[in-house]
């Protein structure tokens, strides 16, 4: 079988632009494996599913989002993003703006509660919550830097990031 040189593109909207992103590498999911056994819980954790809040105009696709039941199987093609618990983001190599800028602007607009960038390129996360809005912009209120192997707190999660393996030097997202 002959592999195709073009990865596919997951499609995503922010602020009227249509961005067209890389699927994720196989370096990316043993990170998103890990995260997802250590929030074994009674909610439902949904891996690259689309969260849409149609009113904004904002189509996201985040590698993890933590829903409830009801919410994970309720009738729609997308996750209501004011219904979800938290969103997991592991920064990709080819284009980490879109976790750090994009999506934070996006995600407090959207009313995610909790959000949370892990960066196995450096070995750092970040939690952000409480969306806000100040002089008319959505944003977060709070945040909290952590650098592997620290223990992240996100609510009533504990998430050991010793666990998390990084991504080598010469390997792609």
């Amino acid at each position: 079988m002959r592999r195709s040189t073009n990865p596919p593109a997951w499609p995503e909207i922010s602020h009227g632009q249509l961005l067209m992103m890389m699927s994720p590498k196989k370096q990316h999911q043993p990170v998103a494996h890990r995260l997802r056994t250590q929030l074994g819980t009674d909610l439902v954790l949904m891996l690259e599913t689309d969260m849409e809040d149609a009113a904004l105009g904002i189509l996201r696709v985040p590698d993890l989002v933590v829903v409830d039941e009801e919410e994970a199987t309720a009738d729609s093609d997308a996750i209501d993003p004011r219904r979800c618990h938290l969103v997991i983001e592991i920064v990709s190599r080819s284009n980490p703006t879109n976790d750090y800028e994009g999506k934070l602007r996006d995600y407090p607009a959207m009313g995610v509660p909790h959000y949370l960038i892990v960066d196995p390129r450096d070995g750092s996360a970040v939690h952000h919550w409480a969306p806000a809005r100040r002089t008319g912009v959505a944003i977060y209120d709070n945040r909290q830097h952590y650098t592997f192997p620290e223990t992240i707190t996100v609510g009533d999660w504990k998430i050991d990031t010793a666990v998390l393996p990084r991504y080598s030097q010469d390997a792609g997202r």
